[in-house]
Order: C-alpha cells, then sequence, then structure tokens
C-alpha cells in the first residue's frame, strides 16, 4: 500500500476518534442532569449562530473544520502494485475486510448523527460541529469504498465487501 495513503488511512481513524473524544468529554465536564443539559433545551434562536455562546464546542468545530480533505487528494496510482506485489494473500484479506468493516461504520454514524443529535442538539456551535461531522464520515466512507473499488478486482467478492454489515 502507497506510503502516503496508508498514513492517510490510519491517520483517519484517530483524528475521528481525538475530535469526538474532545467533544465527549467538553460535554461531559458540564456535569448536569440530561433534563438541565444546556445543548438540548429549547433554543428559539437555534438556526441563527451568533453570537457565540459556546466557546469551547465553537473552537472544536472550527480545528476540525481546519482539518478538512477529500477523497480525491489522496494518490492510490502506487497501491495497486504494492497490493499485488507487498501483501500476502491473509494481508489483502485482512485488510480488505477492515476496510468493509470502515466503509459500512462511518454510515452507521452518520445515522445517529442525524437521527438523534441533529434533532436534539438545540446550540448551534455543536449542531456546525455535527454538521461537519457528517460529512467528513461522508468523506470516510468514500474513501473506505474507493480502496475497495480499487484493490479488489473480482466483482463477486468487492460486492461481498460492500455487503459485509449485512453477512
Amino acid at each position: 500500500m502507497n506510503t502516503t495513503a496508508a498514513t492517510i488511512s490510519k491517520s483517519l481513524e484517530a483524528a475521528d476518534k481525538q475530535i469526538e473524544a474532545g467533544l465527549a468529554q467538553k460535554l461531559s465536564e458540564m456535569k448536569v442532569a440530561e433534563q438541565d443539559e444546556p445543548i438540548l433545551r429549547p433554543n428559539p434562536r437555534r438556526f441563527v449562530l451568533f453570537p457565540i455562546k459556546f466557546h469551547e464546542v465553537w473552537q472544536m468545530y472550527k480545528k476540525a473544520e481546519a482539518s478538512f480533505w477529500t477523497a480525491e487528494e489522496v494518490d492510490l496510482s502506487k497501491d495497486m502494485h504494492d497490493w499485488e506485489n507487498k501483501l500476502s494473500d491473509d494481508e489483502r484479506y485482512f485488510v480488505s475486510h477492515i476496510l468493509a468493516f470502515f466503509a459500512a461504520s462511518d454510515g452507521i454514524v452518520n445515522e445517529n448523527l442525524l437521527e438523534r443529535f441533529s434533532n436534539e442538539v438545540q446550540i448551534p456551535e455543536a449542531r456546525c460541529f455535527y454538521g461537519f461531522q457528517i460529512m467528513i464520515e461522508n468523506v470516510h466512507s468514500e474513501m473506505y469504498s474507493l480502496l475497495i473499488d480499487t484493490y479488489v478486482k473480482e466483482p463477486s467478492q468487492r460486492d461481498h465487501l460492500f455487503d459485509a454489515i449485512d453477512t
């Protein structure tokens, strides 16, 4: 696998986990009962971003925004050679199934963000963050799917990987 693609792939999940953990930590530090949770209280100004009231949450959003990338930025041109010549069959099997897991996982994360967080969270700073997270999860899902599509040439095997969440 191309060093750049491998590095990006490893960094994706680490960055996601770090950002999610940071937001979760900041929100859990509020130490209030859920019914009194400030981000869940009805907010008639939830559609208006300014003035910023939750500065730490806003900074987390801005930090996430600054880390934006797209699947098109990743050069996979040398990866096929490495995939075919540097990995064993067992390693290809393992990597392809990991990619299948993550391709589906990001869709599950998005479903949770859309159905729960987007509806319940009332502060615009956090809504911005979750909206951005949904978008970056889409980029991750595209990247994992692109990697499967690039590496796995046998259509039935590729379909099996794309359907892995159901099998």
